[in-house]
């Protein structure tokens, strides 16, 4: 069985070098040349072949940087947790891998070019593929998070809308709804307003004049709740494509004497910390963010350890029954 002693032998360096190599010792002023010669006759000679292939795997992970471009700007971030989830969970992954997380950009600013080679994690939408290819030219190292439009040739991770969308329509549906009103982003391509608007119309009771659309925040959740309340129709029932929105629109609910969930149901999306807490608790579709995060560099990492075909990841959702629903779990 091959020792230290005799990789440094054949590796032309001493025995504590190898052993603080093999260690993973980053603190070793040793060039990039050694410590590949030294995995290398390590590999030649047997020593450990599985321990040696996770330190070398450690070593060219811990080599590689990630630069993260968001779409949201600090403010709409600060007011919707689910960007800064995803963020999160890009920090954590990072950190249990080693890879260093360079920049953190934002798309309605100016930035500079990344560095040739560098990993890319978008997310959000609003970007185009040739202006993404000027920040990073490597589309086999960009990956998009949370992207309204489909890109095959990119490596993707996205939330199932379609399943989130049917577990809140199917429950205010089994409870017995049919006038039911959607609050959401306006961004072009949002797909919970796509999926909520197929689905009420496999329905037949699907009302353009019951859809608002709007900023993400909790002011406009109240806004459009307030203008749905002084329509013509009113909604028995709402889906709310975020929980700051849902958030803002309960509190139009109680401003305007509709009591929850008598006079009107609502569930949101994405179940934040104070959904729980709100008066009455708030029924969402729970989405995992911070997974979301965790997944994308994780491709990057496949990619950066030789991954050819795109690979895309869909995270699914959960439906998490309170009281602004009046119904009940399953």
């Amino acid at each position: 069985m091959a020792t230290i002693k005799d990789i440094a032998r054949e590796a032309g360096v001493s025995a504590a070098t190898v052993s603080r190599v093999l260690n993973n010792d980053l603190s070793l002023a040793v060039s990039e040349e050694t410590r590949s010669r030294v995995f290398a006759v390590a590999g030649q000679l047997g020593y450990k072949p599985s321990r040696v292939r996770q330190l070398k795997r450690e070593t060219e992970l811990g080599s590689k940087t990630i630069s993260l471009l968001l779409w949201c700007t600090a403010e709409e971030e600060r007011d919707d947790p689910y960007y800064g989830s995803i963020r999160r969970g890009v920090e954590l992954r990072c950190e249990e891998l080693g890879i260093r997380l360079g920049q953190t950009l934002r798309g309605r600013t100016a930035f500079a070019p990344l560095r040739a080679g560098d990993g890319l994690i978008v997310v959000g939408g609003g970007f185009h593929p040739g202006e993404l290819e000027k920040l990073h030219s490597d589309r086999t190292t960009t990956v998009l998070v949370d992207q309204y439009t489909e890109r095959p040739e990119y490596d993707s991770v996205r939330t199932h809308f379609r399943q989130a969308v049917d577990q809140a329509l199917g429950h205010l549906l089994e409870l017995g709804h049919r006038d039911i009103a959607f609050i959401g982003g306006g961004s072009e391509g949002e797909r919970r307003r796509h999926h909520f608007a197929r689905i009420m119309q496999s329905q037949g009771c699907y009302d353009p004049a019951l859809i608002r659309t709007g900023s993400w925040t909790s002011a406009d959740g109240y806004r459009m709740m307030s203008e749905l309340l002084s329509g013509v129709r009113r909604p028995t029932a709402c889906f709310a494509a975020s929980d700051p929105l849902a958030v803002g629109a309960l509190r139009a609910l109680h401003d305007h004497g509709v009591e929850v969930p008598a006079g009107m149901a609502i569930i949101g999306f994405d179940d934040i910390e104070m959904a729980a807490y709100v008066q009455p608790p708030l029924t969402t579709v729970r989405a995992y963010p911070e997974q979301m995060g965790k997944a994308a560099v994780q491709l990057l990492a496949e990619r950066f350890e030789g991954r050819e075909a795109p690979s895309h990841t869909i995270i699914g959702t959960k439906l998490i029954v309170r009281e602004t629903s009046g119904g009940t779990a399953k």
